[in-house]
């Protein structure tokens, strides 16, 4: 066995090089920190996989300067329709607003891969493939991390572990992390198909049929994936004879798959880890998560773990954020996990449901509520994540919910730092606070003149952390200050 050096090797070693841990990468290299990203693949994935990014990752990328390749590469998709036994229960649009990405933009895995590593080569890295992780050990301050790379056993250390290596994780499995849920009874189909042209290229659809769910998601005008349940595999994959079959009997009226790209089945459970840290050792991903493929949070949600992680890894490795910072990573995601494996589920559910009285009712219930403005923004807000709030955490006082504007666009908007909001006419005693607040943090809070009500203080990762009336901002910056370690000469 070898070590690479006597010190500590990298900030954060991350163990799989999939879309999650590939943008964890990328933000060490933004925020300049060091990383290590290791693969057992000997080369990154050919297939597409996962698909859909909703408008809050776009936003993320957006924030993390990446997010120009992604709106190159996409097909925009604007509408949801749902169409069972040939008959249209609703169409909704998808526009959230304030946004500037209204719209779901479809990217194979395979190309957000090759973005993604193509920006980590522009920052002047590469995952290091061939590469295993075996085991782990914690010390005071640090890792000692186990590789096998290429027949050779490496040790290696670390200040931090981040696992994104799917869902059979060796990180989760050294934690003895609990996988908490089940497995469906049915078997999933994936297929890459090209089609058509008699259904929309900017609509995805939803077909609920006895014989199972099937969903449409597509790609281009003339190219699509079919998600299906199957009950039965014959095959190692599906044949396009096959696929043909199930789109026969769920599919829109006149929709035809006219060759097959790539084909899959798999099994989905519905899972997800009671805590997804233990000391200096983090998960992310489908190694914290998994669940049905209807609605295509999969990636999106793993991708916005890291986003919640990355800062706080950054402070923590500066010296400059505490263990309660650190331990919010779980308190904070673990609740939007669960919210998106139980949609899923349920959707899965009531697209598939056998029951005659549950179709029926399905049937008649779906054109209804689907005409209801509130149910129409609920719809937007939830597929697009724009929704998602950190309400509850630890260190959040208010809302938690998302903060936007074009400042913090472009890779630079924000970077590591909190950025306190505060309207042009606050009182003396306020600004005066709000001054000694940023000096005593140094370069980790910003100041800014803004014209919004009272003060607002926003995360790195552009949540609110904080949201006052002018009368009780002195207190909510006292009670910031367990966040930050101050800055020391």
């Amino acid at each position: 066995m070898t070590t690479r050096n006597a010190g500590i090797d990298t900030d954060i070693l991350i163990v799989g090089a999939g879309p999650v841990g590939l943008f964890l990468a990328n933000e060490c290299a933004r925020r300049g920190l060091r990383w290590w990203l290791v693969e057992a693949r000997s080369t990154q994935s050919e297939h597409s996989k996962a698909l859909a990014i909703f408008p809050r990752t776009l936003e993320i990328f957006d924030m993390a300067g990446i997010v120009g390749p992604f709106l190159e590469a996409a097909n925009r998709v604007t509408s949801v329709a749902v169409i069972a036994q040939q008959r249209l229960l609703c169409r909704l649009r998808f526009v959230p607003e304030g946004t500037p990405y209204s719209f779901v933009g479809m990217v194979p895995q395979d190309g957000t891969e090759k973005i993604l590593v193509a920006e980590l080569r522009r920052r002047g890295g590469a995952p290091e493939y061939d590469t295993n992780f075996v085991s782990a050990v914690e010390h005071d301050g640090y890792i000692t991390a186990t590789l096998e790379q290429k027949g050779e056993r490496l040790e290696v250390t670390a200040s931090f572990l981040v696992g994104c290596d799917g869902a059979h994780s060796a990180v989760r499995h050294l934690l003895n992390l609990s996988f908490e849920g089940a497995q469906y009874n049915a078997s999933f189909l994936l297929a890459d198909v090209d089609t058509n042209e008699v259904l929309p290229g900017d609509e995805l659809h939803l077909c609920p049929s006895e014989f199972g769910p099937l969903a449409i998601f597509p790609m281009s005008a003339t190219r699509r994936r079919i998600v299906a349940t199957v009950d039965q595999i014959e095959e190692d994959a599906p044949s396009l004879e096959f696929v043909r079959m199930i789109s026969a009997q769920r599919a829109p009226a006149g929709f035809e798959a006219n060759s097959l790209r790539w084909s899959s089945y798999f099994r989905v459970h519905h899972r997800h880890v009671t805590r997804m840290s233990v000391g200096r050792v983090f998960i992310a991903g489908d190694a914290a998560h998994i669940h049905s493929p209807f609605g295509g949070q999969g990636m999106n949600t793993g991708l916005q773990d890291v986003w919640n992680l990355a800062w706080k890894l950054h402070l923590a490795v500066r010296g400059r954020g505490s263990q309660q910072l650190l331990d919010t990573y779980t308190a904070e995601r673990r609740p939007i996990i669960k919210g998106v494996i139980q949609t899923t589920h349920r959707l899965t559910w009531a697209m598939g449901t056998p029951s005659k009285l549950a179709q029926a009712i399905r049937n008649t219930v779906v054109p209804v509520i689907s005409c209801l403005s509130a149910f129409k923004k609920r719809f937007v807000q939830n597929l697009s994540e724009l929704g998602i709030s950190y309400v509850g955490s630890p260190i959040i006082e208010g809302s938690g919910n998302r903060f936007w504007d074009d400042s913090l666009r472009g890779g630079k908007g924000i970077e590591n730092r909190f950025l306190l909001l505060l309207r042009d006419d606050a009182g003396l005693s306020t600004k005066k606070a709000a001054s000694q607040f940023c000096e005593s943090f140094g370069d980790l809070v910003e100041l800014r003149s803004v014209q919004l009500r009272g003060m607002t203080l926003v995360r790195p990762d552009g949540y609110i952390a904080y949201a006052s009336t002018m009368r009780n901002t002195v207190a909510v910056l006292e009670s910031m200050r367990s966040l930050l370690k101050r800055q020391t000469n």
